[in-house]
């Protein structure tokens, strides 16, 4: 930590027993020590404080990165639905437009006479002359 050599060390423990005393050096050591600890807990405390808001940051920052991400994919995917909606809106009105242009199948002019109910009522019956017709 500190460029201290052992000599230098020895110059300071002298210094220490000289002007504390070779009764209270015991406790001052002892209370040094306790300080240096709380000292280097204080800093490890700290150094993990800065790191776990550097990876709240990092963090926010990767959030906010996704939901920009995200954002993207749901417009891309909005503006493909809304093409493929006026893609299948433009078929069913050129569909609509067919039909109203096409010519109306044929119609019998009079209802056939026979045991159904629908003769009986007097309804008319469609005929299509693309189906063959079956005796029953």
């Amino acid at each position: 930590m500190f460029d201290i050599g052992f000599s230098e060390m020895i110059v300071i423990a002298i210094v220490a027993l000289v002007v504390i005393g070779p009764e209270r050096l015991p406790k001052v050591a002892r209370t040094a020590g306790h300080l240096l600890g709380r000292l280097q807990r204080y800093v490890s405390d700290v150094k993990s404080d800065i790191n776990r808001e550097m990876q709240l940051e990092e963090l926010n920052k990767l959030r906010s990165e996704i939901q920009e991400s995200a954002r993207g994919v749901e417009q891309s995917l909005a503006s493909e639905m809304q093409a493929a909606r006026q893609t299948i809106n433009q078929t069913a009105d050129a569909a609509r437009a067919d039909l109203k242009a096409a010519p109306a199948p044929p119609v019998a002019p009079s209802a056939v006479t026979g045991d159904t109910p629908a003769a009986a009522s007097g309804a008319a019956t469609v005929v299509d002359p693309a189906q063959p017709t079956r005796p029953l």
